[in-house]
Parts: structure tokens; sequence; C-alpha cells
């Protein structure tokens, strides 16, 4: 049997298998962020189907950091009840949990959180909405809300918890000399622009010890003009890891703005898949850190040669799950076809308008069979 099935470690979890589900917005919580049965229920799904670390949908740290409709909350004591229920859901069947925690910053829409959006830097104007530009109290504020956000994560039973610094959100922002033009201590070489990262990264240290995980979500590249290259993300990866770091999760893209998103279409062979798979080399030659890759993997021969071939040490997919939730069982069982996913994006549709995360295709086809049926 493939050594992707074999248990391996994070910091302190210990994984049933290299598998990780990425980090997926469902649009299944409440109004005030708060989770759902709903939420619960793919939770369990996704354990039942075998994942070894299940990584949560992006939860906002504070309110004007919303993203979308129907998120995932973290940045008040009353929603961590619920979280307790989702943390348990994977514990039952098995599997390891981690909460990511995030900021929309630049993108946070004011339509839904009421208030302006936060910019690292206000000279930066890619459409005509007014943006608040961060102080550095508003910067001291944020790294305070991740911390006390963590603890939440903590108290309500997650294995973990992974920062999200990628596709376009605040703290990619940071990051990215796009976003980034600010004159300060925030601003200007890479080592400013990763200071508040590494910030993050030390007070959740000082708040949970030495022995809870700690996560990262990172850009190799941004794929958008004057964005974050590989060079200046491997080098605020290596001050992250510094600082303290557990895994890395490796990404690319942006949700806006970037020639390429972070889910891109079309990867009809295996050549197309593991579109992450160069960057993942250059990280593992340089960091120490364990490395999940995520990027168009849907073939369990790719999975396995990226980790034999050392591009990666875990396997980290978002939509082959929405599609399968049991597609790691399915290959463990030995039926090794490629993942059903189409790799289309229609799944994105019902997030966006809240009605919550589901395979558009698989559905459509349910509905046709019913008919013909």
């Amino acid at each position: 049997m493939s050594n992707l099935f074999e248990s391996a470690k994070i910091g302190s979890m210990v994984l049933r298998n290299r598998f990780v589900r990425s980090a997926t917005w469902e649009a299944m919580a409440a109004k005030d962020g708060a989770v759902t049965p709903r939420l619960v229920d793919l939770i369990a799904d996704l354990a039942k189907g075998g994942v070894g670390l299940i990584i949560s949908g992006h939860a906002y740290v504070r309110p004007e950091g919303q993203a979308g409709p129907a998120q995932l909350g973290a940045y008040k004591d009353k929603l961590i009840p619920g979280l307790r229920q989702m943390a348990a859901a994977a514990h039952d069947h098995g599997a390891k949990i981690v909460l990511q925690l995030a900021h929309a910053g630049y993108f946070a829409p004011q339509t839904l959180t009421g208030r302006p959006a936060f910019a690292v830097s206000a000279s930066v104007q890619l459409d005509d909405i007014p943006r608040k530009e961060m102080s550095n109290a508003d910067i001291h504020n944020l790294v305070l809300a991740f911390a006390e956000a963590a603890l939440r994560a903590e108290a309500a039973g997650f294995d973990g918890v992974q920062i999200h610094a990628a596709h376009g959100y605040l703290l990619n922002q940071f990051l990215s000399p796009l976003f980034n033009r600010r004159k300060d201590e925030y601003g200007g070489a890479l080592r400013s622009r990763a200071r508040v990262h590494r910030e993050v990264i030390t007070a959740m240290r000082q708040a949970l010890g030495n022995d809870f995980p700690i996560l990262v979500k990172i850009n190799g590249r941004d794929f958008a003009p004057g964005g974050l290259e590989l060079e200046d993300s491997l080098a605020a990866a290596a001050l992250m890891e510094q600082a303290g770091l557990d895994a890395i999760e490796l990404s690319s893209g942006m949700t806006k703005h970037s020639s390429f998103g972070s889910a891109r279409t079309g990867i009809g062979s295996q050549a197309k898949e593991a579109y992450n798979q160069e960057e993942g080399r250059a990280f593992k030659r340089r960091l120490k850190t364990p490395l999940i890759l995520v990027g168009g993997i849907r073939s369990l021969p790719v999975a396995e040669r990226l980790v034999k071939e050392g591009a990666c040490d875990f396997i980290s997919m978002s939509r082959p799950f929405i599609r399968e939730p049991a597609l790691v069982n399915r290959w463990k069982s030995g039926d090794r076809r490629k993942a059903a996913c189409t790799s289309d994006n229609l799944c994105f549709g019902p997030a966006r308008s809240g009605e919550g995360l589901y395979c558009v295709t698989a559905a459509k086809k349910r509905k046709s069979v019913a008919k013909k049926g």
C-alpha cells in the first residue's frame, strides 16, 4: 500500500495519513459566523471519508475582516460551543482538525461588514471603493485578534490553527508589493513586510505554548503584476519558520486581480496536475518545516510521486473533496481512478450566493439520472 496512507506527524499532531483537506469556504455558517448543523455534518463526512487532517474554511478574526456571506467566524467567545461541535465531528471519526484564521483586509465588502475595509496602504487603488489605511494601532489589534482566535480554537478542541496568508487576504497583502507600499516598519524590504506575520506567530506561541501546532498558508507566487514572487515568498517563509511554525501549506494566485486564481480550471491530464509543484520543490530545498502542497492534484500516482520526489510532505486537496468526501477511502480500498472532480469551479457559485458549497456538476448529473429513471 502507498506510504501516503501511513501515519505522519505535524508538530504534536499524529495524523492517520498524509492527506489534507485544504481550507474551503463552505458558506454554511450562520449570519454571525456561528457553526450550523450543516457545517458539522460536512466535517463528519470528510472525517468518515478518510482525510487525515481537515483544515476548516477561513474563519474571520475580526468583524470587519469578513470576506463573504455565511462565513465561519472566530472573533468572539460565544462562537466556541459551535466550534467545539465541529472539532468533535472530526475526532469522532478519526481525523484531526485545524481552524484556519483569516482577515479579508482590502477585499472585505463594506456592504457585508458595515464599515470601510482595511488597506495595508491607502495609495493602492485597484477600484473606486474607499478604504482605511491601517495604523500601527490597527496592526497591533490585528495581531491580538489572531492570537485570541487561536485561543478560542484551542478551547474548542481543535488540534491546531492555520494562519491564512495566501490568495489575496490581508496577511498576503502585507507580503505583496502590489498592496504594501508602506514607509514604516511594516513596509519596504521583505523582512519588514513579513513583520506582522512573525508578530502573529509569536503572540500565538506566547498564548498557546510550544506544543499547539501553528501552520501557515502562503502563496509561492501571486501571479499578479507587482505581486509576491517566489524568492520573496521563500524568504518570508524562512522568517516565519524561525518564529516557530509547524507546517507550511503552499498555494498560489489570488481571488481577484490575478492572472491565476487559487483554483485553476482545465485540469484534464496528469501533466496539468499539481501546478504548484515547482515552487514546492524550491521550498523543500530551502526550508526544514514540513510542506503541505495544494493545487490541482487529482491522481493518486501524481500524489505519490510528489512525496517520493521531495516536492512536499503532505498532499492537500479542496475541490476533489467537495465532489467526493470519501476519496481517500476509495483510493485506500484499491480503486485508484482519479478524483471525479472536473475542476469546472461551478461549486463556487452556490457559496458566493450564500447557499452553501456543493458540487453543481454532480447535482446536475443526479437530477438527469432521476429524470431518466
